[in-house]
Order: C-alpha cells, then structure tokens, then sequence
C-alpha cells in the first residue's frame, strides 16, 4: 500500500489477495449497530444466495431502527 492511498488501498489489498467481496464502514461506526448490520446480511445471504441484495436489505432493516444516518450511511460493499 503507497502512502495516501487510505481505504482504497485497503480495498486492494483484501481483492488482491483473494477476497471476492467487502463490506467497509467509511468512518467510525457504532458497535451495536455494526454487529446487528452483520447478522442480517449473513441472515439475509443465507435465505437468498445474493450478497448485494442481502447487504442492501440489511441497510434497510437497519434504518427502520436507526434513522440517523451515522448507523448505517457508513457501510458500503465492494465486490461481486
């Protein structure tokens, strides 16, 4: 990783070593939240097969308990 290269560069690292996806918060993020976040996308993974839709339906589900969007705007997925 070059100097500079922040997040993008971590992003980088993880495909090129082999990661097929990642989910990566953009700032510092609740721990609660976080960890609610990733059991409904694993939840959701397993009942649909589909990453991206698991991972947007598990933002969704939080917003319904969050609404501010410190608790779930963070959190992005990169990746098939």
């Amino acid at each position: 990783m070059r100097a500079g290269e922040g997040v993008y560069g971590l992003q980088r690292a993880f495909l090129v070593a082999g990661a097929n996806a990642l989910i990566m918060s953009l700032w510092k993020v609740d721990d609660v939240a976080t960890q609610q976040l990733m059991t409904n996308f694993y939840t959701n993974w397993t009942k649909s097969g589909n990453k991206q839709k698991a991972f947007k339906q598990a933002q969704l589900q939080l917003m319904t308990k969050y609404k501010d969007p410190f608790y779930w705007g963070a959190f992005v997925m990169m990746g098939m």
